[in-house]
């Protein structure tokens, strides 16, 4: 037997083709559609699961890989792949989920794509710091899909990590260089009429490939901070009380994943609930306790098709489903 890869993104390829191929018994067309791979490339990774190990007609996952769970969660709420790290208690999880969704960005489709990115998110802007240049990427644009939020320091770290990624990737940044929230829809509407920079990336949405989320509370989390290019304590409340559990680039989800109707939207300048829905791919990083509800409602929503997450809100998410049943939007 050949002795276990030590690429982290080598042995994560392989065990899940495996699991696809001789736990769910799809045929390598199938599975090379379902992770955006070539049928060869599928085949590669099958040979060096056996070579490695992990496949021995039954699919054998190396310590800290939970295929099961995996699973779990995929057929539960019909999603299109689901990654689970391994956290300690108490420590933050932002680490362990950017680690996670490198290879996860790896192995996606991206030559041509244009691609959505949510650059504030704090895992997607961990993930890209450590994700090597993709050799040969080809990417098409790279979008960021909501303006300006927080104090100045943290709109240049969101620009530097659209710019990074894009590098990484080959794509052509299209920045938003506005604020993310307004006071006034009249002062939205002015600062879309002057300008078209802003106007090219919100059209660009309605094209997504692949859309890189982060899900959020329904609450200023660190390090951003109420009213600075955001919502107030006392708009989340308003927010809450109308039902919100979770948002995905400020749009808020109710506890079935329903968006929650609300004026705020008409402040927000970044993507619409409508142009994710529609975009080919929906990859969200996100965990911890506090977001438990959050994620549920995306996972219900059917708003994303592709989930990093730990393994205690994916112990979570199956709980509920159980529990509940998954509801579709």
């Amino acid at each position: 037997m050949a002795p276990l890869a030590k690429d982290s993104s080598s042995t994560r390829a392989m065990t899940k083709v495996a699991h696809l191929y001789y736990r769910r018994g799809l045929v390598q067309t199938e599975i090379a559609e379902e992770m955006g791979l070539s049928q060869a490339g599928v085949s590669r990774l099958l040979t060096a699961a056996g070579e490695h190990g992990i496949a021995r007609t039954i699919v054998i996952p190396p310590s800290g890989f939970h295929n099961d769970l995996e699973q779990a969660v995929e057929e539960t709420f019909g999603l299109r792949e689901v990654h689970i790290v391994e956290t300690t208690a108490g420590d933050d999880v932002v680490p362990a989920l950017a680690r996670a969704l490198v290879p996860v960005l790896q192995l996606a489709p991206i030559d041509g794509r244009t691609i959505g990115l949510t650059s504030w998110s704090r895992a997607l802007q961990a993930a890209v710091d450590v994700l090597p240049d993709l050799p040969r990427a080809n990417a098409g644009h790279i979008v960021e899909l909501l303006g300006d939020v927080g104090r100045p320091s943290l709109q240049h770290r969101a620009a530097l990590t659209t710019e990074r990624f894009a590098r990484a990737t080959g794509g052509d940044p299209v920045f938003l260089r506005a604020p993310g929230v307004v006071s006034t829809a009249a002062m939205r509407a002015a600062l879309l009429d002057g300008d078209p920079h802003a106007r090219r990336a919100l059209a660009a949405m309605d094209h997504l490939d692949l859309a890189l989320v982060g899900i959020g509370e329904v609450r200023a989390a660190a390090p951003l901070s109420p009213g600075e290019n955001f919502f107030t304590d006392a708009q989340f409340a308003g927010a809450r009380a109308q039902g919100a559990v979770g948002e995905i680039g400020l749009r808020f989800l109710d506890a079935y994943g329903e968006p929650v109707a609300s004026d705020l939207g008409e402040l927000v300048l970044g993507m619409e609930l409508d142009q994710l829905r529609t975009a080919g791919r929906r990859i969200a990083v996100a965990g911890g306790r506090r977001k438990h509800a959050a994620v549920l409602a995306a996972v219900r929503g059917h708003w994303i098709d592709v989930l990093v997450t730990d393994e205690t809100t994916a112990r979570h998410l199956v709980a509920s489903g159980v529990d509940t049943g998954s509801i579709a939007s």
